[in-house]
């Protein structure tokens, strides 16, 4: 089993067929691809020691298909780095997979090679270079015979933005688990489909390439390399069939590019979103601008992309309860919501959410200790709370380390963010808690307000009091311009949380 084979069937039964996009233009046919891809697993055999880790640093770019297919038929694994972290948070990573070859844009490669240690900053290729292309001029090698399914072929660090990042190791059996899992519930796809790459290919995008390859559809990059929102809209109007994996950031921009026109796009036929809330407010606002394209879908990198979704039928509920759920189990995947005994909290109630099946991480790279506190009697403890109806559907609280215990009482941030979100005047807003020596912590909230609104501590303090209990009300309202984000939309808590330590802003 080796992932590889996706794209050696669709080579075989689509030649010709157009395989990779930079925007409007051509790249590839998947034959063409196929051929670099062998020629370049070619050349990573003569060079790297077997099982070896491939690095790719950059921003997305049709490269990454020849890459990441091409690291797989030669046997290694590709270690994607987010492209928005500091080159010396890239070089951590380098150093702890001990990447054989760092693949680098031209952008990130020179601050890359500035911080890297012997014998790594020899090891950086940029992309599109000679030295690229002479990657791609030897011998291509015959096409992966059979691999063990366990074997590494992606090891994903989590994004940093809560300390040190961890290597979450997935096989080529839980990508492909994940993979035909997406084709079961998520999307029915063909060769008369597209994929736009508009979030990052190093992560969710990136993610969902195997199951667009295993059905012969196109690949498509924007221009532009990432999300323009009147870049994505032509793209939509210009392939066929038209999917993407978007976070909920990302949708709010799209929704507020189409409303002044109310034109959606021609072909657009799925957005999959997720990686952070989708508050409700803004999801009924997306469906009235997009229409019913969503479908939801909760993982977490050790669960690549596979352990709910929200279905495209349950976007029509009028029940604000299931559109601000993270919809039912994904199949073959098992999910429990659990107390700090293990044991299941039962309906309604909040504990820690719990995960089981064949898409679930075999641990985190060189890091026992981390595996042994995920992975605990075969299941994954995801740190995220959340309850469960009699139905089966999930809905997310917070992460664990994201709850505020205030006076002894719990109080989950996105409820907060939630009910501060109906203000006509608000855009944005991330919930977080403050130490303090009488609460014990209070909370406090970022809030952006919509373009020309007034709005006052006072006012938000009036509308927060008509939604939910005294107690969990903000403490503190303060005002941003925007809230910082990684590269795929999540807010960063921890930097907002290192404000406050700092005493701002006001």
């Amino acid at each position: 089993m080796n992932l590889f084979s996706l794209l050696e069937r669709s080579a075989r039964q689509w030649p010709e067929g157009d395989a990779v996009y930079l925007g409007e233009a051509l790249v590839h046919t998947w034959a063409a691809l196929h051929q670099r891809a062998l020629a370049l697993a070619g050349a990573l055999v003569a060079s790297a020691p077997a099982a070896s880790r491939i690095a790719i640093a950059s921003e997305n770019a049709p490269q990454y298909l020849e890459l990441m297919f091409g690291t797989w038929a030669g046997g290694c694994a590709v270690v994607p780095l987010n492209y928005k972290l500091h080159a010396k948070e890239m070089a951590q990573i380098v150093e702890d997979a001990d990447a054989a070859v760092v693949f680098a844009s031209p952008t990130l490669a020179p601050a890359l090679q500035a911080v890297l240690p012997a014998p790594w900053r020899n090891r950086v290729v940029e992309i599109g270079s000679a030295v690229y292309e002479a990657f791609f001029q030897g011998e291509p090698v015959a096409a992966p015979g059979a691999t063990d399914p366990q074997a590494l072929a992606w090891l994903f660090y989590t994004s940093g933005t809560t300390g040190r990042s961890k290597g979450a190791m997935l096989s080529h059996r839980n990508l492909m688990a994940m993979t035909l899992g997406h084709l079961a519930d998520v999307e029915s796809i063909d060769e008369h489909c597209s994929q736009i790459h508009a979030a990052p290919m190093s992560h969710g995008s990136g993610l969902y390439i195997p199951a667009y390859v295993a059905r012969g559809a196109r690949q498509v990059v924007p221009a532009s390399q990432g999300f323009e929102p009147a870049e994505f809209l032509q793209l939509c109007d210009t392939h066929p069939g038209c999917g993407a994996f978007l976070a909920p950031t990302m949708v709010q921009r799209l929704r507020l590019a189409v409303e002044p026109s109310g034109h959606r796009p021609k072909h657009l036929r799925t957005i999959v979103y997720g990686g952070g809330p989708m508050y409700v407010e803004e999801l009924k606002k997306s469906l009235a601008a997009l229409g019913p394209v969503f479908v939801q879908i909760y993982g977490q990198g050790e669960s690549p992309m596979t352990i709910t979704w929200m279905r495209r039928e349950d976007h029509a509920s009028e029940n604000d309860a299931i559109l601000g759920s993270v919809g039912i189990a994904r199949t073959g995947v098992a999910v429990r919501v659990v107390g700090d005994d293990g044991r299941d909290v039962g309906v309604g109630a909040i504990g820690e959410i719990i995960v089981r099946g064949a898409v679930v991480m075999a641990g985190y790279w060189n890091n026992p200790k981390g595996t042994a506190e995920a992975l605990r009697d075969g299941w994954l403890h995801t740190g995220d709370m959340g309850s469960m109806d009699a139905r089966g559907y999930l809905t997310l609280r917070d992460r664990s380390k994201d709850v505020v215990i205030s006076g002894g009482s719990n109080i989950y941030p996105r409820e907060v963010e939630e009910a501060l979100l109906t203000h006509a005047g608000v855009s944005e807003v991330s919930v977080v808690g403050q130490p303090d020596e009488e609460w014990g912590e209070v909370v406090i909230a970022f809030v952006v307000a919509q373009p020309g609104a007034d709005i006052t501590p006072a006012a938000l303090d009036a509308h927060c009091l008509e939604r939910i209990a005294r107690f969990k009300r903000p403490k503190r309202y303060l005002f941003l311009d925007a809230l910082p984000k990684n590269s795929y939309g999540k807010v960063l808590k921890r930097q907002l949380r290192e404000q406050l330590a700092a005493g701002g802003p006001r």
